[in-house]
Order: C-alpha cells, then structure tokens, then sequence
C-alpha cells in the first residue's frame, strides 16, 4: 500500500478529474457492449452504524448516483451490519442469493469475510471493496490514502504543541479496531510523523471503533498518566474524539489537549468551533460514493474504458496482488477552512453548524 501511497500526490488531479467526468469517461455505449442494462441491482454492504457517515451520506449518496447512473432504473439493495462480522457475512449471502448484479462492501472484517467474497465470485458477482481493502478476489477498490491520514493527523498533532514538541511529551493514542485494515494504515501513518518525536505514553487498539470504549480507554489512560501529564491525544475518527472528550471531563480537565480526529462529523466540526477538538480529516464523502456507485455500474454494464479510468492506481491485499483501485484525496479540516470544506461541498449548512450554542464560536472565525 505504501507505493499507492506515495504516487498519490501525482495522481490526485487525474482521480479527481476522472470522478468529474473530465478525462472523457462517460460510459456512453461505444465504450462496450453492456454486459447489463440500466435495469440491475448493486448490494450496498456498510459497516456500522456508530459513526454517523455511513447512514447520513454514504448510502443516499450512492443510491442517487446509481440511479442517476441507469435512468432511474437501477436500485440498490443496502445493509447495514452494525458492527458484527457475523451479521455481515449473512447479509452478504442473502445478497448472493438474491442474485444482485454487483456487491460494493465495506467490510466489518477485511480478513473474516474472504469466504464470503469467494462466493459471490464463485456466483459471476463482482464485488467491489469500498473504504475498507477486504481480501478475497475483489474486483476493484476505492477509499482514501490512509496511510496519508494518518500522516495529516500526525503532522497536526505536533502543530498543536505550537512546534514545541519534545520527546518528553507524552500522547496517548486512540487507535480503531484490529479488525480494520484502514486502521493500521492510519496508525502506520501517524507513527511515521510521532515516532522520536514525542513519547507514546499509551497506546489502545480500540474495539470495534466505539466511543464508548475510546472512553474507557481514555479513562484508564488518564489513571495510569495522570490528565495533567497528557500533552495531545491521537484520536483515529471523530466518535472516538467524543467518548475521549467526555473522559477527560470526567477526569475534571477543564482545559482539554490538542485531540485529532477523522470523518468530519457535525458533532466534532461543532468541537473544532468550541476548541475541544484540534482537527478533523475532512474526506469527500461525495466523491467517494459516487465513484464507487460508478465503478460498480461500468463494471456490471461492461463498461470497460470506464472501470479502467475510474480505477488507475493499484493496491494489493493480503491475499490478491493488483487490485484496480481509486484512491480520493482527504483535507486537514480546522476551524479556519470549515467552511472552504463541509460547507462548500453541501455536506453541512452553516446552520446546521453554528447553533445557538456554538454562535460565538462561528462568529470568532467569521462563519456565516
């Protein structure tokens, strides 16, 4: 993945313009003979329901652009796993035997549900990773640089100790769940800018990515370091920002360490406002289901001149070297680019943003 990762920068602008149609990948019907027509079914598979993305903006995303994409004429048939591996790979089955024309997955557990990857194979679906790389024979995968997320949080960690930052700094680091490939990638991202920098006093490997045990974690953190001794906390994603917020409160912090954070939640986008949060990586949640609703539809349709432009990086797994692949670059979002970010792309309001409670916050960095 590390060679994806560092090509990136060269390929961002033509990733980019392909999502936007620039580079002449329209699909049209000289591209290929359609294997399908507009009237086919793609099985949507997301993760959890925990982090707010998957239900607010990946599947109504996707689901309008697969329309879009076949005339109104095409459907998606979405699940939502919750969090459980198990529940996944059932879901995943019952979408095998309903014959959908193509699976876009999100997995749960990259590894555990190569079995089930194997068997769409195995049935002439072709199965699509998205955000998370699953093993088995995928046909295509599209996510973000995650290994550069981790490195954006990394590198704005050590900003928010003002360019200070000594080896006698302690962090603690709130990773997600072993489960997730992504999340080794973020953590070998941030690492790479951390490593002899500053102590990791304490690390957590944090299950299933809830908030709830980030608190957990966090409280037995502050335990073992004292809160006082804790100069800036590596948050993974925004909802474990949360439950690392409340512990520290809990703890009587008042005036709260640097924090990361990822996914751009409303919830944190409000923190970064209110200063209870450093950061945020801000990815494009729009880009990315849009794309991967594109791929999904060239692939099924036959659409070759399409899939190849939609997928021109390479990545490989654990069990499959060469994946076609769409990786969609990510923005440190702060509370001087918020609305350059989330507001300019739709994804919140101002108003949803700057409530009554957060007015003074919004008016201090001229947000209207």
């Amino acid at each position: 993945m590390r060679r994806i990762a560092i090509s990136v920068a060269a390929t961002a602008m033509s990733v980019t313009l392909v999502g936007c149609g620039v580079l002449n990948a329209t699909g049209s019907s000289d591209d290929a003979s359609p294997a399908k027509g507009d009237d086919i079914t793609v099985g949507l598979l997301l993760p959890e329901k925990a982090n707010t993305r998957y239900e607010q903006f990946d599947y109504p995303i996707f689901k309008t652009k697969v329309e879009s994409l076949t005339n109104k004429k095409g459907k998606v048939e979405y699940a939502n796993a919750e969090a459980d591996a198990g529940k996944q790979a059932d879901q995943m089955q019952q979408m095998i035997d309903d014959k959908v024309d193509a699976i876009v997955l999100d997995a749960v557990d990259s590894h555990g549900i190569a079995d089930s990857v194997q068997k769409a194979k195995d049935a002439g679906i072709p199965v699509i990773a998205y955000d998370r790389l699953a093993e088995g024979p995928i046909d295509a995968y599209i996510s973000f640089d995650n290994e550069l997320v981790g490195e954006v949080q990394g590198r704005s960690l050590l900003e928010s100790l003002g360019g200070e930052a000594s080896i006698t700094d302690k962090i603690v680091m709130m990773n997600g769940s072993s489960t997730d490939p992504n999340a080794k990638q973020f953590k070998a991202g941030a690492l790479s800018e951390l490593k002899g920098k500053v102590t990791i006093a304490k690390s957590y490997d944090t299950k299933d990515w809830k908030p709830e045990n980030a608190q957990a974690n966090m409280a037995e953190a502050i335990e073992a370091i004292g809160a006082g001794d804790i100069e800036a906390v590596y948050s993974a994603n925004d909802g474990m920002a949360g439950g690392i917020v409340k512990a520290l409160k809990a703890a009587g912090v008042t005036e709260l360490p640097p924090i990361t954070g990822q996914d751009a939640e409303l919830a944190a986008v409000q923190r970064i406002l209110a200063g209870e949060q450093y950061m945020s990586v801000y990815k494009s949640y729009p880009d990315e289901a849009e794309n991967a609703a594109e791929i999904a539809v060239a692939k099924v349709q036959g659409k070759n001149i399409q899939f190849d432009a939609l997928t021109r990086e390479r990545v490989d797994s654990p069990t499959v070297k060469d994946i076609p692949a769409q990786l969609v670059p990510v923005v440190a979002l702060t509370k001087d680019n918020i609305e350059d970010t989330v507001v300019a792309d739709g994804i919140y309001d101002v108003s949803d943003i700057c409530t009554a409670e957060f007015a003074e916050a919004c008016a201090a960095v001229k947000l209207k």
